[in-house]
């Protein structure tokens, strides 16, 4: 099938977003509106303005969202977004179940046209520079979705050549992305024989088959085994240090604390934080252990520091802190007394401690 196929590049595969005005041909807003800087905060989404902030931040970031709005019917999926991703960096996109974290992703990679508002990608306007914006973008969905009888090789191929790669470097790209994602054994394999896992990492492939610049990954982890997630965060972190904009969302906090640059949070559609440190002076549960249970709970009791039994633990106590700070002074405290510390760990990471201490959307 590949082998008829010209050596000449393909252009780029025209696409019509989804709604009743196809993007490029609406009323664009007005660029010459005053500039004003975001203002956003834990409490209340961005303020509606006329045109985007114009700083060194928005200039060289590898994507800038300002006061989007998409709405279906009467549902408002997106409310107002505003945020940089930096490029270089690894930004979260977190939020429950129905805050718009999707349908922003899908905004941004240039499938569906927003209501109001502008996205920029490297300073490409996804509504007037569709094409343009899109030959940056690596879109990595949360379900993965393909032709099941070709094989791996054939389907990295395609989307190569999609993007104008000539057939040969489509090829040459497609076996490098499957021997870096471990899926070289399956190279000539029909795309069904794979597991969900091996079809995310398939996914992860042909979002990178043409180099972008930006990338968006949705839920990018689901399905895959413990190796396969700890050789995704290499993978991302090695793309962001080659100056890769990364744009990750998913519901594992934990693992996104360790990858990370910086967060935004979205709760009904409305971007409510940009920065976790945030949480950081705010009481948060840490789980101390020591050699000796008996002086560690004895120390407590004199310094008068409630605690509670660590559960599934021999003997480990979980007290509340403010911060790292806090945490430092009762350790040298601790070992001035004598108490052998063994552990001392937050319950939980920042971004969750950010996540839970909003707690917007059960407003």
């Amino acid at each position: 099938m590949l082998e008829a196929m010209s050596d000449q590049p393909l252009p780029p595969v025209p696409f019509e977003p989804t709604d009743e005005t196809p993007i490029g041909d609406q009323e664009q807003p007005d660029d010459s509106a005053p500039e004003e800087t975001i203002a956003v905060t834990a409490s209340e989404a961005a303020p509606t303005q006329e045109a985007p902030p114009n700083t060194p931040e928005s200039q060289t970031a590898g994507i800038m969202v300002y006061d989007l709005r998409r709405a279906f019917g009467t549902v408002k999926a997106v409310d107002g977004a505003s945020f940089v991703a930096p490029a270089g960096e690894v930004t979260a996109l977190i939020g429950p179940n129905g805050s718009g974290k999707t349908t922003l992703l899908l905004i941004l990679a240039g499938l569906l046209q927003p209501d109001s508002g502008k996205a920029m990608i490297l300073n490409h306007d996804v509504v007037a520079e569709n094409l343009k914006a899109r030959s940056f973008v690596g879109w990595m969905p949360d379900s993965f979705g393909t032709w099941d009888a070709l094989t791996c090789l054939e389907i990295l191929t395609i989307f190569g050549r999609a993007y104008g790669m000539k057939r040969q470097a489509a090829q040459d790209r497609a076996r490098a992305l499957l021997e870096q994602l471990f899926l070289a054994e399956f190279t000539d394999s029909p795309a069904r024989v794979l597991s969900r896992g091996q079809k995310q990492r398939l996914g992860l492939a042909r979002a990178l088959i043409h180099d972008p610049a930006v990338l968006l990954l949705d839920e990018p982890a689901s399905g895959l085994d413990p190796r396969s997630r700890v050789e995704l965060r290499e993978i991302v972190r090695s793309l962001a240090e080659q100056g890769k904009t990364i744009l990750i969302s998913s519901h594992v906090l934990s693992e996104l604390d360790e990858f990370t640059d910086n967060a935004v949070f979205l709760s009904k559609g409305r971007t409510i934080v940009a920065d976790p440190g945030e949480a950081e002076g705010k009481s948060r549960g840490w789980r101390l252990g020591a050699l000796e249970t008996t002086s560690l709970r004895s120390f407590l009791t004199n310094a008068d520091i409630p605690f509670r039994d660590a559960p599934g633990t021999s003997g480990e106590v979980i007290i509340s802190l403010k911060g790292t700070e806090s945490a430092a002074q009762l350790v040298h405290a601790a070992v001035a007394a004598g108490v052998p510390l063994h552990t001392v760990a937050p319950l939980t990471g920042r971004l969750e401690e950010t996540y839970l201490q909003l707690n917007e959307e059960r407003r």
